[in-house]
């Protein structure tokens, strides 16, 4: 990943669907435009969940990243 700033980070971390969303879409309400959010997550099924809720609010996924069953998402804050 090339230099991004995370602005804030959500530790999801063994909490399971529907939480990361959840969690993920009050963060982003607390964020100014162009902010980014670091997502840290444990379920699997945010692999298709964040991207799918990116579409869908308009946000920007920057990047998705796994290390030893740790999924790690930076997404940037359009609208």
């Amino acid at each position: 990943m090339n230099a991004t700033t995370v602005t804030t980070t959500l530790d999801t971390s063994g909490k399971c669907c529907p939480m990361p969303i959840v969690e993920t879409n009050k963060a982003m309400k607390g964020l100014a435009i162009g902010d980014i959010l670091e997502i840290v997550a444990t379920d699997v099924g945010t692999r298709k969940d964040i991207p799918s809720w990116c579409g869908r609010t308009g946000q920007t996924l920057l990047s998705m990243t796994e290390e030893k069953g740790v999924l790690h998402y930076h997404v940037r804050k359009d609208r």
